[in-house]
């Protein structure tokens, strides 16, 4: 179940007195949503940064144009960015970003609805994933919140 690996990754991060944030675009803050509702996640959890425009990834999250003009918001490089940018912004020891096309709409040849980019980082260590999931707009972006929360509890787990 969900909140289990929320509450696992919660545990591990409070554990190891690691803080966490996170950037998300096309998950629209449901991750954050997920951490907050486990007691004690203030502790850990500094914030997030709900990034959907690609002004607010520049603005907040010191996204570079140039990144989002040769890649695109969709992208593998803008998701290490947005990472980055949420490690640097709330200052923690661990971050997480999403960028992705839910759906019903927005999709392309190149990029099909259900392309998704996941990057978790620590600073020393960055992992980014892109995938193709299949399925509703909520299916779409609950795979991707699982996702995430699965790479941080390995990242965590390494630390």
């Amino acid at each position: 179940m969900m909140s289990d690996s929320v509450k696992q990754l919660v545990d591990m991060l409070l554990k190891k007195k690691l803080t966490l944030s996170l950037a998300e675009s096309c998950t629209g803050g449901k991750i954050a949503s997920l951490l907050t509702d486990i007691p004690g996640v203030s502790e850990c959890f500094k914030g997030c940064a709900v990034t959907y425009s690609d002004a607010s990834k520049e603005i907040l999250l010191n996204v570079s144009s140039t990144t989002l003009a040769q890649f695109g918001a969709v992208s593998a490089e803008t998701a290490e960015e947005m990472a980055n940018g949420a490690m640097k912004v709330f200052g923690t020891d661990v971050a997480a970003s999403a960028t992705g096309i839910a759906g019903p709409d927005g999709g392309s040849d190149v990029k099909p609805i259900g392309t998704v980019f996941i990057t978790v980082t620590n600073g020393n260590r960055t992992e980014c994933r892109g995938s193709i999931l299949k399925g509703s707009r909520d299916d779409i972006r609950n795979g991707t919140a699982k996702s995430v929360i699965r790479m941080l509890t390995d990242l965590v787990g390494e630390m």
